[in-house]
């Protein structure tokens, strides 16, 4: 299914025939933490067909010129609810109650579009979106994308997250019934889980979300997929080709998680050392949302904010020393006043370059790895020949300094310029 969307997004983009010349000062490779001095990267009808010095330049060819920028592949956020903009204050009781109320899906969908597009002009051209998304409005948000209605980024959307009964959800009275459908499918049994990931992929799913920790809460007992759960929604979502990323923090949620083979463990901020070596062993990526603790302070307050975040660069720190495999998710599900999307972003790389991860290893977790685990890597996630034309350009070296990509002033995606100097 998922070549099947790439695809359509190359043809709505062949139809500009355009053929395109990029001069670079510099490509950063991310999968070596190498860069070419002085390249030519030549673009034809959004695929990229040839890399290298002193390329000559086809006739009729539109000629860029970022001989003075460093080039990388399009940036990856693998963990966003782009169609969620709660407006957090401290400890604020219940706000998913009040979006089940008062928010259609026709209006998640137009901020679904909405946040899309901002973090593609800020440089992110895919982001998954692993569910939350009312009935299905992000598939419909990356469907609208994929046809060339609207310009986005490429999106991998979950529909709906597969949970035990209830969810993350809490607090709902028994006579105001399950508001929580709105977001969720109960599972409960194995046969539940299959039931439920069939359901997904009948609306559109292209990655199934599984939630089997909920953040146990004064009513809320934090029950949690048995390995034979897990198992089942692997089964079905393998079957169709996609993959299953599951909410867990540790524990013994984790150890089943990873027992049942999903293909990423997303949070997992209590892992343990012995849980993150068998993540490694077995290849399981760790998408961990590794939130800054200035935004934690939005919906946690001072104190709890502080714990947490101690918690997860603890976590990242212990996750990059064993070499666990990481993509770069940031899990925004909030608005805070005066910041961007783009902006809370790129906020969370102070929590990497605070673990120690180098500038190649936080680049290799935005492009090219989360390309593996969102399972696009054959279509985008570096600039070589034959994959789609996502590339950004910046006036300094990543390598150098991660908080370059602050900086990009230069968005293709699919060989359509988006933002240029």
């Amino acid at each position: 299914m998922r070549y099947v969307i790439a695809a359509i997004c190359l043809v709505s983009s062949a139809a500009l025939a355009d053929t395109v010349a990029i001069k670079a000062g510099a490509i950063v490779d991310p999968v070596n933490g190498t860069e070419a001095r002085n390249q030519t990267v030549i673009v034809d009808n959004g695929v990229i067909r040839a890399v290298g010095p002193g390329l000559p330049i086809p006739d009729g060819a539109r000629v860029v010129d970022l001989s003075k920028e460093w080039l990388a592949p399009g940036l990856m956020d693998a963990h966003q609810h782009l169609s969620l903009g709660m407006v957090y204050e401290a400890r604020q009781p219940y706000p998913d109650v009040a979006v089940y109320l008062t928010e259609s899906t026709a209006h998640r969908a137009l901020r679904g579009l909405h946040n899309a597009q901002l973090m593609l002009d800020a440089g992110f051209t895919t982001i998954r979106d692993p569910g939350y998304e009312g009935e299905y409005a992000m598939v419909d948000v990356r469907r609208s994308i994929a046809e060339g209605v609207f310009e986005g980024p490429t999106i991998i959307s979950g529909g709906k997250v597969i949970a035990p009964f209830g969810g993350n959800s809490g607090h709902i009275s028994p006579e105001r019934g399950r508001f929580w459908d709105y977001e969720y499918i109960d599972a409960d049994t194995p046969d539940d889980v299959r039931r439920a990931v069939r359901r997904n992929l009948y609306y559109g799913a292209t990655v199934i979300k599984l939630l089997s920790e909920a953040d146990p809460g004064a009513d809320q007992p934090g029950y949690h997929y048995s390995v034979e759960e897990i198992r089942a929604a692997v089964d079905e979502a393998h079957k169709a080709g996609i993959a299953v990323a599951i909410h867990v923090m540790g524990g013994a949620a984790a150890q089943a998680a990873i027992d049942g083979g999903v293909d990423s463990i997303e949070h997992g901020w209590n892992l343990s050392d012995a849980q993150l070596s068998q993540m490694k062993a077995k290849g399981i990526f760790l998408c961990g949302t590794d939130i800054p603790q200035d935004q934690l302070v939005a919906w946690l307050g001072d104190k709890e904010a502080a714990q947490t975040a101690t918690e997860i660069l603890d976590r990242l720190k212990r996750a990059h020393r064993i070499g666990v495999r990481m993509a770069f998710g940031t899990d925004i599900w909030y608005d805070i006043p005066g910041r961007s999307r783009a902006d809370l972003a790129f906020d969370f790389l102070s929590m990497w370059r605070s673990a120690g991860v180098d500038p190649a290893a936080i680049l290799r977790a935005m492009t090219s790895d989360a390309a593996e685990l969102l399972r696009v890597n054959r279509e985008r996630g570096r600039i070589i020949p034959g994959l789609a034309a996502d590339i950004v350009a910046m006036p300094a070296d990543p390598l150098g300094d991660i908080e370059a990509l602050r900086k990009i002033n230069f968005v293709m995606k699919n060989g359509k310029t988006i933002r240029t100097l």
